[in-house]
């Protein structure tokens, strides 16, 4: 039985909220201007993390909201590729005194499946041989289970890939229809298969609920044919409709989509459907098994929460590659330029093609700390965070009275300065945590539903 969305939840179920992978978020970074020098980090001891945007896709479906290009030939991935590598030896000085290790590699898009695997391979050697990888590194992939071939398997077996996540979506075949994706149980199993006969250890799938035609009872069976693959973590992630920032997006008839009740209850359906079959929640929305990494950092408070969403990567310096690439150190955070063209030619011209940064202030990581913390632990200690960052403890006391009509409606308890989010509002965390964002009033209105 799935509960439904309680009714005085409802008016902060259907406010427009980040989803809080980073604070402060994208949204609030401003473009770079002459003298401005956005990465001025030391990375020489520091543990890292390094992200790789390949920007290409074959096919358009219609709820994506990332940056990326639809493809029909090799010619403008080939051309990306070059310049990939030679952005990445724009870092050979810079990291040549630096001691501290890559942690985690990780390839997003787009597809990055889009590449050919000798072109894949050439870009784990060129980080390889640029960055100190550690001996047990992560190095993850987000692929499309359409275009993933047994020559590209291979190939990432060959590059020393550890884990994979497949873009599973749905499985129901109307819903498919209906976001230009199609995409059979049968491909996604014989991908599943190939993945770790390549020996990659770590499988993931990202799920989606809030999809057109969308309802709790397919979202269910889509979560049991998922879990009947054995996935070692999966997503459940609730589709955005921000067609004024995405416009094929008003490909999608809106009048198919549920309302915040019914997103809730979708949402529930997929976690009552894993839960029972033996994952772990992971905060607000993904799942592992209890012998994961994930699960064992839930258990020793090492969780994180980046722009892939939660993971074990303890790096405070995560080093953007490719278009529209987000990095983040301790004292800024930075975004390579969106538009292809303008990334090529800062490349070209020898400069690091950021394109948009903020300095982070030591405002900043006090309520970032807070906010991670209820994101992924669900409480937070208030006296303790703000002692540990050198301020008083009373310095956030303005924010517990924000959270006063969240207390009354029961989605967060507030006892002294200690924060909890009860489990039965874990799917809402957002709202709670959104207290602490003292930028929220300049982004108001650019974001999706906190269901």
């Amino acid at each position: 039985m799935i509960d439904p969305l309680p009714s005085a939840w409802l008016p902060f179920a259907s406010r427009s909220l980040p989803r809080y992978t980073s604070y402060p978020t994208a949204i609030a970074f401003r473009p770079v201007r002459t003298g401005d020098v956005p990465w001025s980090e030391d990375g020489s001891d520091n543990a890292l993390s390094l992200y790789v945007h390949v920007p290409f896709c074959e096919r358009l479906c219609w709820y994506c909201g990332c940056n990326t290009t639809i493809v029909s030939s090799y010619e403008r991935i080939a051309a990306f590729h070059e310049v990939l590598l030679k952005e990445i030896n724009l870092w050979r000085t810079r990291a040549a005194s630096w001691k501290g290790q890559v942690r985690h590699l990780h390839f997003g898009g787009g597809s990055p499946n889009t590449l050919r695997p000798e072109d894949f391979g050439a870009v784990v050697r060129a980080l390889q041989d640029v960055f100190i990888f550690a001996p047990d590194a992560e190095i993850a992939v987000e692929l499309d289970p359409a275009l993933l071939n047994p020559a590209f398997v291979d190939g990432l077996g060959q590059a020393g890939v550890t884990r994979a996540s497949l873009g599973v979506q749905t499985f129901d075949a109307g819903v498919q229809a209906l976001i230009n994706r199609p995409q059979p149980f049968a491909q996604v199993a014989e991908a599943v298969r190939r993945l770790r006969q390549a020996g990659i250890r770590g499988v993931n799938f990202d799920l989606m609920y809030g999809l057109p035609a969308q309802t709790p009872d397919n979202v269910a069976a889509t979560a049991r044919l998922a879990a009947s693959l054995e996935p070692d973590r999966l997503a459940v992630f609730g589709y955005a409709h921000v067609p004024w920032m995405k416009k094929h997006q008003k490909l999608i008839e809106e009048g198919a989509l549920a309302d915040v009740a019914g997103r809730w209850e979708q949402a529930g359906a997929a976690d009552a459907v894993l839960t029972e079959g033996g994952y772990r929640r992971i905060g607000l929305d993904h799942y592992a098994r209890p012998c994961d990494p994930l699960s064992r950092a839930l258990d020793d408070r090492r969780l994180r929460r980046n722009f892939q969403g939660y993971t074990d990567d303890p790096a405070s310096i995560l080093i953007p590659f490719g278009p529209s690439a987000i990095g983040q150190q301790p004292s800024a955070m930075v975004q390579n330029a969106v538009d292809a063209r303008t990334w090529r030619e800062a490349v070209g011209a020898g400069r690091l093609p950021v394109a948009r940064f903020l300095v982070v202030t030591d405002e900043d990581r006090l309520r970032s700390e807070v906010i991670e913390s209820l994101m992924t632990y669900l409480d937070v200690d208030l006296e303790e965070v703000c002692l540990r960052h050198g301020v008083g403890a009373g310095r956030l006391d303005a924010c517990l009275e924000t959270l006063r009509p969240l207390e009354e409606a029961g989605l967060c308890e507030v006892m002294g300065r200690r924060v909890r989010i009860p489990e039965a509002a874990r799917r809402l965390a957002r709202v709670t945590a959104a207290a602490f964002d003292a930028r929220l009033p300049e982004a108001e209105g650019r974001h999706a539903r906190a269901i």
